[in-house]
């Protein structure tokens, strides 16, 4: 048995969640919606403009991680962070759900400080992200740990982390130690705007290494290159082995080989939908490596997704498992 069923790389963040409406986005200049970098001054400047706010450790492949590690399952994650306060919160809460933390610190003499997205959530419970990589920014190859890669059963790559300038170097070490060693390859597409940002790299890692990929309607399509939702989805099959792709109220859609499901979302009142995306990749990956057919780990994931998305957070409060139980999934 390995040590680890899922071992996440992506950017290490602190989330700011305040609240807002479409006017202040307009005013602000926010694209609602969507994840848009910024760099320091205008984090600063932001951050001072928002209402109270709520520091909340973040990061998408983080908010999976540790929602896997909630349900029990062993885990692992990559990101970076600096040796300041921001970074300790971050550690901090990671650790504290159960997930192995190891990545080193970026020192104190270091210009750039610990990521943060300011995260505005309007009364739709839409979050329209404002994100400062800083350090995260500057994950290497360095910070890949050969031995852990080998030591997973999966490994769980976050699409964000395409723009740090090794990143795609970084990923193709974890890729080269975990697949050497007989794991599977996961990843999460993230944003369409980071998809057309990042789109001949997706491609390539996705035909030639990618055996299982996360994404909702819009990067599907934006990845494709199309406005035709279901020739989208038949392409991706026809590239992984297993695409699972989230439909918002309407479910997810899973495919493998010439099989298809699509199973109902769990209807939920959103007050914010921060880590939708991310709790279900947990779930999902905490199904598949538990040995549940996929359209059971549809379920699973559908539930921490509406589980998250009742509250302000990207990480879940209820325990998961109970809710999986409440559903007939688990004993």
């Amino acid at each position: 048995m390995k040590k680890f069923q899922v071992v996440g790389i992506g950017n290490a963040m602190v989330d700011v969640l305040a609240r807002a409406d479409d006017a202040f986005l307009a005013s602000a200049g926010i694209e609602k919606g969507i994840m848009q970098l910024i760099d320091m001054d205008r984090a600063v400047s932001l951050y001072a403009s928002v209402g109270p706010a709520k520091e909340v450790s973040g990061g998408s492949a983080a908010n999976t991680i540790a929602g896997i590690a909630q349900l029990g399952g062993r885990t692992a994650y990559v990101g970076k962070v600096k040796d300041d306060q921001l970074g300790a919160i971050f550690a901090h809460d990671l650790r504290a759900q159960g997930a192995t933390y190891e990545t080193a610190l970026a020192p104190k003499t270091e210009e750039a400080e610990t990521g943060r997205c300011i995260v505005i959530v309007t009364p739709d419970g839409e979050r329209s992200m404002n994100t400062y990589l800083g350090v995260t920014e500057f994950l290497s190859p360095d910070d890949i740990d050969t031995a852990q890669m080998a030591d997973a059963e999966w490994i769980y790559l976050e699409g964000y982390r395409f723009d740090g300038p090794e990143s795609h170097a970084a990923f193709a070490k974890a890729i080269d130690a975990c697949k050497g060693a007989g794991g599977q390859v996961s990843i999460t597409l993230s944003d369409p705007f980071c998809i057309d940002r990042h789109r001949d790299a997706f491609r390539v890692m996705i035909k030639d290494h990618v055996d299982l990929l996360f994404c909702n309607r819009a990067e599907m399509l934006s990845m494709y290159q199309t406005d035709d939702f279901d020739a989208a989805l038949s392409q991706a099959a026809s590239e992984v082995a297993t695409v699972a792709c989230t439909d918002s109220e309407n479910g997810v859609h899973i495919l493998s080989g010439s099989d298809r499901w699509h199973v109902p979302a769990v209807p939920t009142k959103i007050v914010d939908a921060t880590g939708a995306g991310d709790l279900f990749a947990g779930a999902f990956l905490w199904g598949i490596t538990n040995g549940y057919d996929l359209p059971t780990c549809g379920k699973m994931g559908n539930i921490a997704a509406s589980e998250v998305i009742s509250h302000i957070g990207a990480r879940p409060e209820a325990d998961l498992q109970t809710l999986f139980k409440e559903h007939g999934l688990i004993p």
